[in-house]
């Protein structure tokens, strides 16, 4: 199985591709894209080493990965998914690779689910929507035991997406930051969706 194109009513989501590295520049050239992650933009060629990276642990689990999101008028709410991403606006960068930081299990039947949307595309329901889409994949097409996400504890919008998709909190953990960003004195949070859990129909 390749990482297929995976659709839901407003977005076309294509598996990441060499011909997206500079979508991805765009997207993370705005701080505020940026501001619970890394707290700044982040130079070409740090997000050229990022699209690297991402390609290569997109081959470690055969179907999980990252997806470059398409919709038409940037995804407004009562607008349709375009046929092809060359006929839609980016929308952001979806995430579902296998877990792979340091205060994540090294299991494969573990995904690490995530969301960046360009500033635009903000408060239009987009990373529910795609996170939706992405817990389906995870559970009926690649099979995963879990998936988890994480973000820091004071990313309110971050956490009411993953708690409108029906994933529940699990711990509260305070990782070693090199360089702090304000708020990470609470910490991080992680959340998580079992097998048990899809299966239960607790998805919304």
């Amino acid at each position: 199985m390749v990482q297929p194109i995976l659709r839901s009513a407003r977005l076309l989501m294509v598996p990441l591709a060499d011909r997206h590295l500079e979508l991805e520049v765009q997207l993370d050239s705005d701080p505020e894209v940026l501001r619970y992650l890394f707290g700044r933009a982040r130079s070409r060629d740090e997000v050229a080493a990022s699209h690297a990276g991402r390609l290569g642990l997109a081959e470690k689990v055969d179907g999980l990965g990252f997806w470059m999101a398409f919709g038409t008028d940037g995804g407004a709410r009562g607008s349709v998914r375009p046929a092809r991403e060359e006929d839609g606006d980016f929308v952001g960068l979806m995430m579902l690779p296998p877990a792979h930081g340091p205060d994540q299990p090294d299991d494969p039947t573990v995904a690490d689910l995530g969301y960046r949307l360009s500033r635009r595309c903000w408060g239009r329901g987009l990373a529910s929507e795609a996170s939706r889409i992405l817990l389906r994949h995870a559970f009926d097409t690649v099979g995963q035991a879990r998936v988890i996400a994480q973000t820091m504890t004071v990313n309110a919008g971050s956490r009411r997406v993953l708690e409108a998709v029906g994933m529940r909190h699990v711990r509260t953990y305070f990782p070693s930051w090199d360089d702090p960003l304000p708020g990470t004195e609470q910490g991080e949070v992680e959340y998580e969706m079992t097998r048990g859990m899809w299966q239960a129909g607790r998805i919304r």
